[in-house]
């Protein structure tokens, strides 16, 4: 079990990496916005793999304001991106 943990944070590190790369150098606002929320989205798997690992599920809670923050980020900007043309 202990290797499965080290390859998915691994994998997950280098997911989140790959984002920051595209938070930084992203050409547009947009995709700094779909970055974001792939970032949000990776350190939700972070902190449901930790949970599993130490068999203790008292930080679901965190995943449940992770997911309503990255609902109500990807929402806003959704509406603030809607009103503006290329």
């Amino acid at each position: 079990m202990n290797a499965v943990y080290v390859v998915t944070l691994v994998l997950l590190g280098c997911g989140a990496a790959a984002t920051l790369y595209r938070v930084g150098r992203g050409p547009t606002m947009l995709d700094r916005a779909v970055a974001l929320d792939v970032l949000t989205a990776l350190s939700m798997c972070g902190v449901g793999a930790f949970a599993v690992v130490r068999d203790d599920y008292s930080d679901l809670p965190i995943l449940l304001v992770l997911s309503l923050l990255g609902f109500v980020g990807s929402v806003s900007l959704a509406r603030f991106f809607s009103g503006r043309s290329r």
